[in-house]
């Protein structure tokens, strides 16, 4: 059976087929839930079809899973670092391919599809070293010969549970680092974006196969909520890392903690960049647009709002209005195109809906704020001039919409910043040490992304990434997140002949 268009026929060089089983299940190709098709955004026109996960597929692969744990963790760390970087290897050799599937399944342009599956090879790398530094740490002991160590070992199971948006970076973030933690993953793909969770764990399946490991180390599932919830309400998985919006994120947080797992949730972001009166504006407009329109506003870190100060906001406006109106809409695999589809026709009309609500409350479109008519589901990119105050502008309408507003002193934007319920990222343009310390102190952003002179997107794996209070606080990829996927214990050994007990207490 063929695709049906032969653009697509290069999705056999990575393992898929017009008709695909969507789930991996303890080391095979299985699934017996319902039928869906993967719909490229740029037509809304069927890529291929995938037969979801069903329960009874869920139950074997995680049981499987769970099993495969014990094998899996007792391999030395150095060692699973070794088939994490195979993993990054197999993912290299075919990266301009799962590049493309995912700009065409997901619609960002093919740079940034591109540069995805990049961050997941960058991941592999960062964990392979991370496997020879899983470290404890030796603590002195107030009592005569005695040593106090902490140690860290394996949870068991991770399950991550990500979004369309960045179908497979999140995916390295979470698994990369679980996986050399000695950790076995359970993986549930954004249910609009199948074909990528497919090609992804069909490769790091052949790298457990060639190194004679079960498969079932890495488990994978097509499918929706009820894979989803199963997931939140299953005791074997001991963290379950989800992505997705705060509603959705805050019940898979109360499900896992009434069975007392552990949990780690990148929800909604609505993000700020303020642009000081010192600032280099032409700098300022160019990270403006593409932390506003990248990825046409669907990525978790896309500025929201912008805050100018006073004094040189109509000539940062009509620097910004003028760049806007000469953004390349277009297919996502055009040479050019910086702004393709949104992802889906609901997504589209999210958009439509937002752009009434902004004009029923008399707010001042400044450029852009329609649909185009095509097949495909392309929006306008929007900026709206707008009060902070404005009830609109605490809520994340995700899209290339852009709230625009002015300010007067650094506490004011500081505090229009931090006004919003969400606290992933935010970003500061400025030229004063002042300003620069003042925003990263505790009176300053209370995001967990705090940035200078830089955009609120585009992160970098070797930090911590995550945010506060309706983000949920979770941090994955870099610096110590590593710490998530596993189990701390304090050891207390005592090597002498006498028991003398902790604070000097004398028992009998």
């Amino acid at each position: 059976m063929e695709f049906a268009k032969q653009e697509y026929e290069f999705l056999s060089e990575i393992g898929l087929s017009p008709e695909t089983p969507g789930c991996f299940v303890n080391g095979k190709w299985k699934a017996h839930g319902p039928t869906v098709s993967s719909i490229n955004p740029a037509n809304n026109q069927k890529i291929a079809t995938v037969v979801e996960a069903s329960l009874e597929d869920y139950e074997e692969g995680t049981k499987a899973c769970s099993e495969a744990s014990k094998i899996w963790m007792e391999l030395p760390a150095p060692k699973r670092g070794e088939v994490v970087r195979q993993i990054g290897d197999a993912l290299r050799e075919k990266l301009h391919h799962l590049g493309r599937l995912l700009s065409i399944e997901m619609g960002k342009i093919l740079p940034e599809g591109i540069g995805e599956v990049q961050e997941v090879i960058d991941m592999c790398d960062f964990a392979v070293g991370l496997s020879r530094q899983l470290n404890g740490s030796v603590i002195p002991s107030e009592r005569p010969n005695h040593m106090m160590l902490e140690t860290w070992n394996p949870l068991g199971v991770v399950g991550v549970i990500t979004a369309f948006n960045f179908p497979c970076a999140v995916l390295g973030w979470n698994a990369c680092i679980a996986l050399v933690c000695g950790n076995c993953v359970v993986w549930k793909g954004a249910p609009t974006t199948p074909l990528i969770t497919i090609a992804i764990t069909k490769l790091v399946s052949e790298v457990f196969e060639r190194n004679k490991l079960p498969g079932a180390i890495f488990t994978s599932f097509c499918g929706g909520a009820e894979i989803g919830q199963a997931i939140a309400k299953d005791p074997r998985i001991s963290l379950v890392s989800f992505t997705g919006s705060t509603k959705v994120g805050l019940m898979v947080q109360q499900t896992v903690h009434q069975r007392f797992g552990k949990c780690l949730l990148e929800l909604s972001g609505n993000n700020a960049i303020i642009i000081m009166d010192d600032a280099d504006i032409k700098l300022a407009v160019r990270s403006v647009l593409f932390a506003a329109v990248g990825t046409a506003g669907q990525r978790c870190t896309t500025c929201r709002r912008l805050l100018i100060h006073e004094s040189i906001y109509q000539t940062v406006l009509d620097q910004l209005v003028d760049v806007y109106k000469q953004v390349k809409i277009g297919g996502p695999l055009e040479k050019g195109t910086l702004l393709g589809p949104l992802h889906t026709p609901e997504s589209r009309k999210n958009f439509e809906k937002g752009i009434e609500n902004i004009k029923s409350q008399a707010w001042k479109i400044l450029t852009g704020g329609s649909v185009i008519e095509s097949e495909g589901n392309f929006v306008q990119p929007t900026i709206v001039e707008i009060s902070p105050t404005a009830d609109i502008v605490k809520e994340e309408l995700f899209a290339p919409v852009l709230y625009v507003m002015k300010f007067q002193t650094f506490e004011e934007a500081v505090k229009i910043n931090n006004s919003v319920p969400q606290g992933l990222s935010s970003s500061i343009f400025t030229r004063s040490p002042e300003n620069i310390f003042k925003w990263l102190g505790p009176h300053g952003s209370d995001t967990g992304i705090v940035n200078v002179n830089i955009p609120t997107n585009g992160a970098e794996i070797g930090g911590a990434f995550g945010g506060e209070k309706a983000t949920g606080g979770g941090r994955e990829a870099g610096s110590d997140s590593w710490k998530q996927y596993m189990r701390r214990s304090t050891c207390t050994i005592n090597y002498g002949n006498e028991l003398p007990l902790a604070q000097g207490i004398n028992f009998g």
